[in-house]
């Protein structure tokens, strides 16, 4: 159970819970031990997921809040709004793109196309997390409808293993690039790629760009997981190796970057959207009152959209 008071939010521990977990703790990096109620001051407005740990470090739901997270990945988080939250409702399309079922080997990959005659590709990492909850294809296609983007299309890439694949692998980067060789060969040319990606596929985008800059001109990297070094494992305590190759960069490419103000990524994502503004690279930051989810995340797209792709 929890009780809101303006930015307070006391949260009351059911039968069994031994710890509170949520963005604001890292999830089950840094529970808060639980021995009766916690009350947390967060941002204006915020929207904060959160569970609690049973006595053997389990996760498991607040059984008095009906509310779940729009989570692909967990089953457990519960949601609480605070007063004066604004869900910025990503625009809603006319007619929804048709998505196509595609597989190069093992790996799975979707494709769609919104308008005809596309201009330029989405990629997408995550990218069954970005057709099914973020619904990338519908806002797209939703832009595109409204003349604020040219027509374009979809590509959402699935990972096997993200946590591997997605920490700078060069065997990932050229099954990556086989998949927009396939993509290419059966639909035609791609035009301008926007690179897409969250949290490690953010980070993944943001270092095929810086690899490759002629052909990914531009990402929209969103909470991108730059804790990460070649050969780490360590999301929290890794260097920041990438924002050291962007310092050392000739040519980077146009980025719109969002991250939550209940991250533990906030400070890296601030540090990069430093070195952005400081090399005069175009580029768009944006924070929000919450934490590393898909309802920070949505929000994110049309905006994205607009500033990688619209008019100038």
């Amino acid at each position: 159970m929890v009780r809101i008071h303006r930015r307070a939010v006391t949260f009351i521990p059911p039968l069994g819970a031994k710890a509170l977990i949520g963005d604001f703790t890292d999830w089950e990096r840094n529970p808060i031990p639980l021995t009766g109620p916690v009350t947390l001051e967060f941002p204006e407005g915020a929207y904060v997921e959160y569970a609690f740990l049973d006595e053997r470090g389990r996760p498991f739901p607040d059984p008095e809040n009906p509310e779940r997270a729009d989570n692909p990945w967990w089953t457990y988080p519960r949601a609480v709004r605070l007063p004066g939250h604004r869900f910025e409702a990503p625009p809603e399309p006319r007619e929804e793109p048709k998505v196509e079922r595609h597989r190069l080997g093992e790996r799975r990959f979707y494709v769609a196309e919104a308008g005809t005659s596309p201009k330029a590709t989405l990629v997408a990492q995550d990218g069954v997390a970005f057709y099914r909850t973020a619904g990338l294809h519908k806002v797209a296609q939703a832009l595109v409808e409204a003349g604020e983007i040219p027509p374009v299309r979809l590509v959402f890439v699935e990972p096997i293993d993200r946590n591997r694949e997605y920490r700078f692998s060069e065997a990932y980067e050229e099954e990556f690039h086989r998949v927009l060789g396939e993509v290419e060969r059966s639909k035609g040319p791609l035009g301008e790629i926007v690179l897409v990606g969250a949290s490690l596929g953010g980070l993944f985008s943001l270092w095929q760009a810086l690899r490759h800059p002629n052909r990914f001109p531009k990402v929209l990297a969103l909470s991108p997981a730059l804790k990460a070094h070649p050969g780490g494992t360590d999301a929290y305590r890794d260097r920041e190796w990438l924002l050291e190759r962007y310092a050392e960069a000739q040519v980077l490419p146009r980025i719109y970057l969002e991250v939550g103000l209940l991250e533990w990524l906030l400070a890296p994502v601030r540090r990069f959207a430093a070195l952005l503004a400081d090399r005069k690279v175009p580029h768009a930051y944006r924070e929000r009152p919450s934490g590393h989810n898909w309802v920070t995340w949505k929000q994110a797209l049309a905006p994205g959209l607009r500033y990688l792709l619209g008019e100038a």
